[in-house]
């Protein structure tokens, strides 16, 4: 980043009812249960308990109201997860509307304050190393 540029950021999230149901946050968990297929194995690349992306997965599917990852509990194959259909949709049209409003971001910016200004969307996971779930201050600001 230069010297005295000008930097405009935004954090967008979708919610239901005044609850967050979607975030950059929340989409990088559901494309880290797709990678690795597995709740478990997301949550410790995330940075986060297994607790914790099991709550915010239960709260994503209650506030929209579908299934987004189908579990397989146990067995001899040791169980894993992968996101239905509706949970690939919902992360393909989350990331769309990023990119889109990224690239409006960037030319309402320049329009605005010159041709320097610098766009800086929210990175997918809070700030300061801290985890999604040890603070409850951090994920109202935060909308993770």
């Amino acid at each position: 980043m230069a010297d005295g540029a000008l930097t405009l950021r935004a954090n967008v999230w979708l919610e239901q009812d005044g609850q967050v149901v979607l975030s950059p946050w929340r989409v990088s968990l559901l494309q880290a249960i797709e990678a690795t297929g597995s709740i478990s194995a997301a949550a410790r690349r995330m940075g986060v308990q297994y607790r914790c992306a099991w709550d915010k997965l239960d709260e994503m599917e209650a506030g929209l109201g579908v299934t987004l990852v189908e579990r397989h509990v146990g067995g001899p194959d040791g169980g894993g997860s992968q996101l239905t259909q509706e949970g690939s949709a919902y992360v393909a049209r989350f990331v769309e509307f990023i990119y889109r409003f990224e690239a409006m971001m960037i030319e309402e910016g320049r329009e605005s304050f010159g041709s320097t200004v610098e766009v800086m969307l929210a990175p997918p996971s809070p700030p300061r190393g801290q985890a999604p779930c040890e603070s409850p201050a951090l994920e109202e600001t935060e909308a993770i």
